[in-house]
């Protein structure tokens, strides 16, 4: 059972809706994003078109978010620009991770602080962390102690804690193969199951969703990994292996299919309590506003960047579950 203190319940409840619900939209991306506006962009837009597209996403969409996740880089005039009645979750890593090194060790913002951020108007704090459970253990070992870290800082500072686990197969670097779903519900639910350990004072996990929905069956276009009751099964095993909130990430997929993975959820019976969705709600803004300006981009934004916020939000009324019963 998760306790809290009252400023870290105030906080969540700022973050979430009234029945303790987190729809959240994330847009804390840098160095990516960065290069989707490159891509669509015939001239350099440098870091103010970053900024202005975040604003953009938080002016627009944070009227039908409960609360949008943010980085301190890049995304505090966008913070600035939300809903008032939108919380805020501000990103503390660094963008990516050294591929010359094996491990894909965690890094903070060096000019940052739990402090500072939540001085900066932080509802709470995300940390991304990239995981394999079947790492050597020097390695996952220095992971652990980092996060312990991090939990710790958000402890006296007495906000709350968001750690989002990306898990990865250190001897398979395509995450998207078969090869990795077949290993994936194992290396997603014994990290979930590693990180509700108290000595790490997480309050909230953002977790992938346990299976490659691409490979289930039913839903696969080729090659089927699982059946639909070894998917479900899975889901269910993931719920189980955490007393704490947990949240799903959209990983990048369509909006389509993540809708359909929050139902498939449910059905399973996961009880999580929310989403934090970014790409899924408002990736394929990026090309207009970077190939045809700003006007544009906020018009894709009023028209299908919210229609796809509001249809998730439909969906999480019905498959989500409130964090107030954890």
């Amino acid at each position: 059972m998760l306790k809290l203190s009252s400023s870290k319940l105030e906080a969540l409840k700022r973050l979430s809706d009234e029945n303790g619900i987190i729809g959240a939209l994330a847009i804390d991306q840098r160095g990516s994003l960065k290069k989707m506006i490159a891509a669509g962009s015939t001239t350099d837009v440098g870091d103010e078109g970053i900024i202005r597209f975040k604003e953009l996403v938080s002016e627009e969409l944070t009227p039908y978010a409960t609360s949008i996740l943010l980085d301190p880089e890049y995304g505090l005039p966008a913070a600035k620009a939300r809903d008032k009645n939108a919380g805020l979750l501000v990103a503390y890593e660094k963008t990516g991770y050294d591929a010359t090194e094996p491990g894909r060790l965690p890094d903070l913002l060096t000019e940052w602080s739990v402090k500072r951020l939540k001085a900066a108007g932080a509802d709470a704090i995300k940390f991304l962390l990239y995981y394999d459970v079947d790492e050597d253990a020097t390695i996952n070992e220095q992971k652990h102690v980092f996060m312990e870290r991090v939990g710790s800082e958000c402890l006296a500072e007495d906000i709350p804690f968001f750690l989002e686990i990306v898990t990865y197969d250190a001897t398979n670097d395509d995450v998207k193969s078969a090869e990795f779903a077949k290993v994936k519900p194992h290396k997603v639910i014994e990290a979930m199951r590693e990180f509700s350990k108290p000595t790490y004072n997480v309050d909230v996990l953002k977790m992938e969703v346990p299976v490659n929905m691409n490979f289930v069956e039913g839903y696969a276009n080729d090659e089927t990994v699982y059946t639909k009751e070894e998917a479900a099964n899975y889901f269910k095993e993931q719920s189980e292996a955490t007393e704490l909130p947990f949240i799903f990430l959209s990983a990048g997929v369509t909006a389509k299919l993540f809708q359909d993975t929050l139902v498939f959820a449910k059905e399973a019976g996961s009880t999580f309590n929310g989403v934090l969705c970014g790409r899924a709600t408002w990736s394929e803004g990026v090309t207009p506003y970077a190939t045809k300006g700003e006007g544009v981009g906020r018009d894709w934004l009023k028209s299908t960047g919210k229609n796809n916020i509001e249809e998730l939000n439909t969906v999480l009324n019905t498959t989500a579950s409130s964090w107030y019963i954890k």
